[in-house]
């Protein structure tokens, strides 16, 4: 949450690279923008914040720049508001109220009220209601205090680092410092910050892709770590000043992938890319005799695998749902017990495991707080850990045992829609390889392959269905209530259609087992309530009509999304969506498809901002 760009290099480019990089992170937080420049003439500070969108600021820039402005270095900022109303006053960059210190923030001070009150007796200022405000206000009074370094650190960097001995909480930070105008400053704890190395410039940044138009070359840095970094070269060390010889990672992927192509919103095209987003998944990790499958960067002996009697997986929100399919298709297919829970609940009780349990974490982004800290437990305890992630690089990444990229590509949209699918894609996989580790047969196996690599040309078709989805989300989009209902593995996907609904649209939508609807959702059933019920064709079919059924007498309407081989009384759905007959495995991650697309048109009738919908922000890196 929140999004930092902090760049020096060219200034004539300077407030370029800065807006446009925050433009690409807004999907991080949109409730306020601001940027901090050093003017190149005067090295003069100027400071630009407005609420609402990038382009507010971009406009503001615009008419209090002169032609021709240019800076020798700068900060930006688009902001998630935690502490403080949404107010130009509280968007950040903030300023030390001696002006000399100017700081953009991700994350949470916890302590900020106490430091507050100390820096109030030094005779330091306020003017925000943040908890930023008083970073730059100690680093402020440390910096008066310091004499320059002699041990590679600037007195400025000194200084910085002094704070952060006195800081509880998460932050990724960029600062500015007057005296200082040919550097800037970065830190992070528990809030991601990268710092990009291009030809005679270098970048600070939450996210790649705020940096990927400038260079591909990458250091993301750990917890505890500081950099100090010119046009010419940077300086990284940790707290104890011990200089860090860092790794640079080339990203492989370009400005391109996180663009929108032609589609009216992200989220449109990253529905569109799930074919060749669930093909990237797979490619590579199938055995040579296409009977299983295959991992290279797990980092467990098969003999270990194989004494795990439990596997306890962690997650938050969509990818919550996930694990929760992933569940389903373990126990079923590799008869090992599962456990799921959330990532933000395990962190903080003392729940028993049994010495042989694998823990596994799923985040799209790699740096989801919550799931990062629970994952740091689960090791602080001695499991072993894995992880799915898309994030190459990422905090997760780095420090699990060992891991699975879903090599998803950028998602942008706030809603995750190709990441959760090859979360799902990924987990089956994973499912049949315990499987052919324990006691499934190889022709059990072989026939699993074959239907997976079927996968990207299915869901392919199953987008075919858009058109008549649209026209259903149209019938459906005035309707303040909905129901999403299915059984086994497909009850975690009624339970992420809801949240997609909720998401973008700002309906209440609640997700159920569908036999659980008589134990009290059923009071909910009306005319203004739709029902949206997921069926397939197995021993539980004739059960889910029935619910369908119970919907239908109490005057309630009946969205049915069925596998072809399904048969459904005639009429007793008010709209089918059909989708093509497919092995149990692979249902959950089709009948995902229409939810997005049905989502998507309904949130795009009621004119919500679907790839930014209120409140949310995609990369959750606070409590």
């Amino acid at each position: 949450m929140c999004g930092i760009v902090g760049y020096v290099g060219d200034e004539r480019k300077t407030k370029s690279v800065l807006i446009e990089g925050i433009k690409r992170l807004e999907y991080r937080g949109y409730d306020s923008a601001g940027v901090a420049l050093l003017e190149a003439e005067t090295e003069e500070p100027v400071v630009i914040r407005k609420v609402g969108r990038v382009d507010n600021l971009s406009n503001a820039c615009k008419k209090a720049l002169k032609e021709g402005f240019h800076a020798v270095n700068g900060i930006a900022h688009t902001r998630w508001a935690t502490h403080g109303r949404v107010t130009d006053e509280n968007a950040h960059p903030h300023r030390s109220s001696d002006g000399k210190i100017i700081l953009a923030h991700n994350g949470v001070i916890e302590n900020y009220e106490s430091i507050r009150k100390f820096l109030t007796t030094k005779r330091y200022t306020f003017s925000s209601e943040t908890d930023t405000e008083v970073l730059a206000n100690l680093i402020a009074y440390h910096y008066q205090k310091e004499p320059e370094s002699e041990n590679g650190l600037s007195r400025f960097a000194k200084s910085v680092r002094k704070t952060f001995n006195h800081v509880e909480g998460t932050y990724g930070v960029a600062v500015i410092c007057t005296d200082y105008p040919d550097r800037l400053v970065g830190a992070r704890k528990g809030s991601p910050l990268i710092l990009g190395v291009g030809k005679d410039e270098c970048l600070l940044a939450s996210d790649v892709s705020a940096v990927i138009a400038n260079t591909n070359n990458v250091v993301y840095l750990n917890d505890g770590e500081l950099v100090e970094i010119t046009k010419d070269g940077y300086h990284i060390s940790n707290w104890d000043y011990t200089q860090i010889e860092p790794v640079i990672h080339t990203v492989d992927w370009d400005i391109e992938d996180a663009e929108k192509s032609g589609f009216d919103h992200y989220m449109l095209k990253e529905i569109f890319e799930q074919p060749k987003s669930l093909e990237n998944a797979m490619r590579g990790r199938f055995s040579e005799d296409a009977s299983t499958a295959k991992f290279g960067g797990l980092n467990i002996d098969v003999s270990q695998l194989r004494q795990m009697d439990r596997i306890l997986l962690l997650a938050c929100g969509t990818a919550w749902h996930a694990a929760l399919v992933i569940e389903y298709l373990i126990e079923k297919y590799a008869r090992i017990p599962v456990e799921v829970e959330y990532a933000s609940e395990f962190r903080y009780r003392n729940a028993p495991l049994d010495k042989n349990t694998l823990v596994g974490v799923i985040s799209q982004s790699g740096e989801t707080l919550d799931t990062l800290e629970a994952l740091r437990e689960a090791k602080r305890k001695g499991y072993h850990t894995m992880a799915i992630t898309n994030g190459v690089g990422s905090s997760i990444a780095r420090e699990c045992h060992g891991g699975i990229y879903q090599h998803a590509g950028p998602e942008i949209g706030v809603a995750s829609t190709k990441a959760f699918t090859s979360q799902v894609l990924i987990g089956a996989m994973f499912a049949l390889y315990l499987a052919r580790l324990r006691d499934m047969s190889y022709g059990e196996g072989k026939s699993i392959v074959a239907e997976l690599k079927k996968v990207p040309d299915l869901v392919h078709q199953s987008l075919s269905e858009a058109e008549k989805i649209k026209e259903i989300a149209k019938r459906y989009s005035q309707y303040p209530d909905f129901l999403f209902l299915g059984r086994q593995s497909l009850f975690p996907i009624a339970l992420e259609g809801a949240l997609k609904l909720k998401e973008i649209s700002y309906i209440h939508a609640e997700g159920y087992p569908a036999a659980e609807m008589k134990h009290g959702p059923i009071a909910l059933v009306c005319e203004d309530c739709p029902s949206v019920f997921i069926v397939e064709s197995d021993e539980i079919q004739n059960k889910v009509v029935a619910n369908m059924q119970e919907v239908k007498a109490r005057g309630g309407k009946v969205i049915c999304i069925q596998s072809e081989d399904c048969t459904i009384p005639d009429g007793l759905a008010d709209e089918v969506i059909t989708l093509p007959k497919v092995h149990s495995m692979i249902a959950p991650l089709l009948a995902t498809i229409p939810m997005q697309l049905l989502s998507y048109h309904i949130a795009i009738e009621r004119d919500c901002d679907v790839d930014k919908p209120r409140n949310l922000a995609k990369s959750v890196t606070v409590e």
